[in-house]
């Protein structure tokens, strides 16, 4: 059992850690931090909930609408409103790159739970490639929410409600679009795996994006801070 749950744990563990190494601003509140991965984890449950009320009851009579975009939709809609509700309007969000923390965070800790209880159910053989797929496109999708709410955050109040939104329907494609690869394609050569390597290219823009949105955050405040000192 302690073998499977570090298994388990260990792909988010070091993906989190990346992003974290990456923040070069502020030393992030780990306890804020550590609630969002709490608030993800947690969520796994009602989620799982809702899915199966809705295949017991056969609400769906397509898999596709039930395994690509039914999964997809709640899975991502429970996500940005933990970060809408617990997150976006925190002191500790400081500058655009917390979003992709907290972001990741919320997905990390989903991801985390669903791995475990996948793990229990089909053994430590399907460890690497759960690693590869879910726990790390869950991540990517968590940084790319996150992208959007750092925007958000940042942002003259009249924009604020479209990046929001952006942060929601990005995700939400993106979602889609893996479990659409998983869905159409047997083999995970031609649909998973070249899916990945997109999503890797495409969030790792974003958290550069972040990154570069910092910078000009600190540089612009700090700039405003000599002006009124000099006043």
């Amino acid at each position: 059992m302690i073998i499977l749950l570090t298994v388990a744990i260990a792909p988010s563990l070091a993906l989190f850690s990346y992003l974290y190494l990456r923040d070069q601003f502020a030393s992030e509140p780990s306890k804020l931090l550590f609630q969002s991965f709490l608030y993800g984890a947690i969520l796994t449950f009602p989620i799982l909930f809702v899915q199966y009320v809705f295949d017991a009851e056969g609400v769906f009579t397509s898999g596709f609408a039930q395994n690509v975009i039914f999964s997809s939709v709640i899975e991502e809609f429970f996500k940005w409103l933990v970060l809408l509700i617990a997150v976006y309007r925190h002191v500790d969000f400081e500058d655009p790159y917390d979003g992709i923390l907290y972001g990741a965070s919320v997905s990390l800790g989903f991801a985390t739970v669903e791995n475990i209880l996948y793990l229990l159910e089909f053994g430590l053989q399907t460890a690497f490639l759960r690693a590869f797929l879910p726990v790390s496109s869950h991540a990517l999708f968590g940084v790319v929410m996150g992208y959007y709410f750092g925007k958000a955050k940042f942002s003259k109040s009249s924009q604020r409600r479209r990046w929001l939104g952006w942060a929601f329907l990005s995700s939400v494609i993106l979602h889609m679009a893996y479990n659409t690869s998983l869905y159409v394609y047997d083999n995970i050569m031609y649909g998973a795996i070249p899916f990945m390597l997109f999503l890797w290219w495409f969030g790792l823009k974003k958290v550069k994006q972040a990154h570069l949105l910092s910078l000009s955050h600190y540089h612009d405040r700090n700039s405003s801070m000599q002006s009124s000192e000099l006043k």
